[in-house]
């Protein structure tokens, strides 16, 4: 038995023992997109990075690298700046952005240094801007390559343009690497409601979604390009709370929990 196996089974029993991992082998989706936005790193205090969550975060991940499935992850950056606070600071819209972009790339390099640490797994950082003294650049043909290749790709900088947030860059992705679906991980929400559940009580949360819907209702749990695109080319979402142990897994293994949004 190979080292790296023997890793992935020894880790797997763990995170069962831990209830991150199910034990069930049978998979729907082989090939999936995570996306992370900046928030989730930082758990509770919504700034900075906690090193508890990225630690889970870490092993959410690893569970499905274990178990076969091939994970890119997009990274967002707002837990270091958000071009909403543009105004506030006196600067420009499109510098805000750009400062939110360099923080996708440090939460990437630091999920890498975590996820090093803790599986043997060859875990790449892609790009969408030029940074070649610590990650690659994107192309399409090269990240693919990675995943076939088993390797963990992280993917930052969003689509490398300002006005764009990392919603659309994730179905973007996706897409791009052939995905079987787009896991959307939300801190402290569950899913989709039909109002919003902080000022409505009796909000209900849908199961299942159309995009067409979700356009025509102007849900704004993620962008509306991110839906009409996703819609467009039939891109299955799910839409869940990352605190939720082993939901990437759960979902990857077939249980609906939280949203799933389709065409």
């Amino acid at each position: 038995m190979s080292r790296k196996r023997a890793l992935g089974w020894w880790r797997s029993a763990r995170l069962i023992e831990r209830g991150v991992l199910a034990c069930s082998p049978v998979t729907r989706y082989k090939r999936v997109v995570v996306k992370l936005s900046g928030e989730a790193l930082a758990g509770e205090s919504g700034w900075g990075v906690s090193q508890q969550m990225l630690q889970r975060l870490a092993d959410e991940i690893i569970a499905l690298y274990d178990n076969d499935i091939r994970v890119a992850v997009v990274i967002g950056g707002g837990n270091y700046f958000r071009g909403r606070m543009a105004a506030s600071w006196g600067i420009s819209h499109a510098e805000a952005d750009n400062i939110g972009i360099l923080g996708t790339v440090m939460n990437a390099l630091m999920l890498r240094g975590v996820l090093t640490a803790r599986t043997d797994a060859d875990i790449r950082v892609m790009t969408a801007i030029p940074i070649q003294s610590v990650a690659e650049p994107f192309i399409r043909l090269r990240a693919m390559r990675h995943l076939d290749h088993g390797c963990i790709v992280l993917l930052a900088g969003g689509i490398g343009q300002p006005y764009v947030t990392t919603d659309y860059p994730s179905v973007q992705r996706a897409l791009e690497l052939e995905a079987d679906a787009l896991l959307v991980a939300k801190r402290g929400v569950d899913g989709v409601y039909d109002r919003d559940p902080n000022v409505h009580p009796d909000a209900e949360r849908y199961q299942t979604l159309r995009y067409e819907e979700a356009i025509t209702r102007g849900i704004s749990i993620m962008d509306r390009s991110a839906f009409i695109l996703a819609h467009e080319q039939g891109l299955t979402m799910h839409i869940f709370d990352v605190t939720r142990r082993g939901a990437m897994l759960d979902v990857c293994n077939g249980e609906d929990i939280g949203t799933t949004v389709q065409a």
